[in-house]
């Protein structure tokens, strides 16, 4: 079908109009014909069976019964209150149907002793069956309408509902819209993929989508577009990645020398894990060829990230380059540069720091070394993107926690050099293989997926607050035992006043029960000026103070191995994600490690959820997907993050399996035919420029 008629404003299909069409344009975003065919339901009502009276149950659900209604009365009740009751029969007995409202045109729209459908919610009433305001069809319309057995239900706003919009009209628009389309919708896939996947076709998916027969047809229209669109988007990804690649030349690190060797053979502080060799390993190919690097490195907390960034970095200073890596916040750049500095020591290796503190003196020295190249490996803040900072050759940039910078922030970062640096992207924030696929597709993954030996995994328990008294017995001791705790409170943006009060009640509370001089405690809080944040959080880390209260100011980056015990006060108030980088903080050490999550009574189903996985499991990527299943893949990664998701009939949770093969079909068609030039894609082809026209997913990704 000429892709024009899909183009036709949506006010010019019969029964739509220019006032409609705007609330449709303002409240559901449908432009054109083609919006309201990709308007999926999200619901569908099984009317593929008709009941008896005498088979009805008083348990709420819809149906719809065949019958006749054979008298119509009104009868008062309350203070001047009226309904409408009309009697329906079947061969096996009689219920009631009431109206509330709309009695005099409900009344005569009613034919009697006419056979005639009803449908609705069924309540008993005395020893009556009832249902208040059904939906009525004679059977001589209900056996003609488009509406098929499956009934679908769409999506809907108040207003749409307030302004007569109702579920009904939307049907009767899309059964208008494929009475002038007449189904004619091209194809989008190419024949082999059809036939390889049994697939339905296009114009058979989308009628059964909105006009189901069966269960069975609507699983296979269902399947068909979900698979179509990730298809569509794996293919955009993929193709960004080969461009990449093919366009974009990296410096191809061809040696493996004297740092890197002397540091692996002599210097490494501990034996590292197959994970991080099998890593480190795929770092080298990626910076060894002729194309860009392009890595995420994932890895949950304290798995040794740290190491396998600084074995690349010692790669780059091999092929006589220098390189840098960029953290979210002070405090991250501080610990990264205390870590990587006690790794470089036996080593002449130059690093320095570079933060919004750094005195101007040092700033000068840093610029003149970064370009006479005397300066080799530079860690820093968004410092490092300003235009001052230039360097004599910059060969690989590593970004920790980099959902926290934009892409306009990391793209100057490329720009330092004519030939811009190999990438290696760290986060400790464990994303699920599916929203990875999805969010990161153009980027290549690598997971360290083991823990250091000798690490004991740590003890979670959950406690309410009237258990406090135990909890503090159980903080007595661990201190008598040289342990230092961290007692965390929520931050919420929203109430920043009402978590002020909450640390401050907390730290004056805790401050009489661990009182001087026998107990000594820290405070960190989001109001502290930057030099305050640092004296505090050394007198924790020197172990001058047993406690240190703070806010979520603590979740990335700090690193005391002789804290081993986390307390998450109002632990319901945090998202997943958040209470196991909390967790994180403590397990750095040799001892058992603690996280207590300390809760009201009053939990909400998913907080229970919550509680219940931080108890159960270790494992980020566990924890991460039931994140997913909670809180949506759109909230998950931030708002920046999220556009690349409206996805309109599939899902990420749901539908992991179908996106595992949709990209494995992308890839092995772009590997065999990169520019989709051979005639079997003409086609898909013309549908893929045009939704990279329409719809760039790319602003949004990585």
């Amino acid at each position: 079908m000429s892709n024009n008629l899909l183009l036709t404003p949506i006010e010019y299909l019969k029964g739509v109009g220019p006032n409609r069409g705007e609330l449709l344009r303002k409240e559901l975003g449908i432009h054109k014909y083609a919006d309201l065919v990709n308007f999926f339901p999200n619901r569908y009502i099984d009317r593929t069976r008709y009941y008896k009276i005498n088979e009805l149950q008083n348990n709420g659900a819809e149906v719809q019964i065949i019958g006749k209604i054979i008298n119509v009365k009104t009868v008062e009740f309350g203070k001047s209150q009226k309904r409408l009751v009309a009697t329906f029969v079947d061969d096996t007995g009689q219920m009631e149907l009431v109206w509330f409202q709309g009695h005099k045109w409900i009344k005569e729209s009613l034919k009697l002793n006419e056979i005639c459908v009803i449908f609705g919610k069924c309540t008993t009433f005395g020893n009556l069956f009832n249902m208040a305001h059904p939906e009525i069809e004679m059977m001589s319309e209900h056996k003609q309408s488009l509406r098929s057995a499956m009934q679908p239900v769409y999506p809907s706003t108040e207003t749409l509902t307030n302004r007569g919009v109702s579920n009904k009209v939307i049907n009767k628009m899309m059964q208008q819209l494929f009475l002038e389309t007449q189904n004619l919708f091209i194809e989008t896939l190419p024949d082999y993929l059809i036939d390889e996947l049994k697939l339905i076709s296009k114009k058979e998916a989308l009628f059964n989508i909105h006009f189901p027969t069966s269960t069975d047809t609507l699983a296979k229209a269902k399947f068909r577009l979900i698979f179509e669109e990730l298809f569509f988007i794996q293919l955009q990804l993929i193709t960004k990645n080969l461009i990449q690649k093919h366009k974009i030349k990296g410096h191809p690190f061809t040696k493996v020398g004297e740092y890197f060797n002397d540091f692996y053979q002599n210097h490494l502080p501990f034996e590292l894990t197959n994970a991080q060799k099998r890593v480190i390993k795929e770092i080298r190919t990626d910076m060894g060829s002729n194309a860009q690097m392009n890595r995420l490195l994932q890895g949950d907390v304290g798995s040794g990230k740290t190491i396998v960034a600084f074995m690349s970095m010692l790669l780059a200073l091999d092929n006589g380059f220098q390189a840098c890596l960029m953290a979210p916040t002070e405090i991250l750049a501080n610990q990264h540069f205390i870590g990587l500095s006690e790794l470089a020591q036996t080593t002449n290796i130059n690093i320095k720091i570079l933060t919004g503190s750094t005195r101007i003196a040092q700033r000068r020295i840093i610029h003149e070394e970064l370009e006479n190249g005397t300066l080799d490996i530079l860690i820093g803040t968004h410092a490092l993107i300003e235009d001052k900072v230039k360097f004599k050759n910059l060969g690989l940039a590593v970004i920790d926690e980099q959902h926290r910078f934009g892409v306009e922030q990391r793209s100057k970062l490329w720009r330092k050099n004519t030939i811009p640096p190999h990438v290696l992207v760290m986060t400790a924030t464990p994303i699920p293989r599916t929203l990875a696929m999805s969010l990161y597709g153009d980027l290549d993954i690598s997971v360290i997926d083991e823990l250091p030996p000798g690490r004991k995994p740590i003890q979670t328990v959950h406690r309410f607050d009237s258990n406090r008294l135990k909890v503090w017995k159980f903080l007595r001791d661990e201190i008598a035992l040289g342990r230092q705790i961290y007692i965390v409170y929520p931050l919420i943006q929203e109430s920043e006043k009402m978590d002020y009060k909450d640390l401050m009640d907390g730290y004056e509370s805790i401050s009489r029960d661990f009182s001087l001089p026998q107990y000594s405690i820290s405070i960190l809080h989001g109001k502290m000026k930057p030099l305050d944040k640092d004296a505090e959080m050394k007198r924790f880390s020197s172990g001058k103070t047993n406690i240190m209260v703070a806010t979520t100011v603590i979740e990335v980056g700090v690193n005391v191995p002789n804290a081993s015990v986390m307390i998450i006060e109002s632990a319901e108030r945090f998202g997943l994600s958040q209470l196991h980088q909390l967790r994180g903080r403590v397990g750095r050490g040799a001892e058992q490690s603690y996280c207590i999550l300390m809760t009201s009574h009053k939990l909400s189903a998913d907080s229970k959820t919550r509680m219940e996985t931080m108890v159960r499991t270790n494992d980020g990527f566990e924890i991460a997907e039931v994140d997913l299943k909670l809180r949506g893949p759109g909230n998950l990664m931030g708002t920046q993050q999220s556009g690349v998701l409206n996805l309109q009939i599939a899902d990420l949770v749901r539908d992991r399996d179908v996106l595992a093969l949709a990209r494995n079909y992308a890839m092995k068609l772009l590997r065999e035919d990169p520019a989709m030039q051979k005639l079997e894609h003409s086609t898909l082809r013309a549908v893929y420029m045009e939704m990279t026209k329409k719809k760039n997913i790319w602003n949004y990704i990585s």
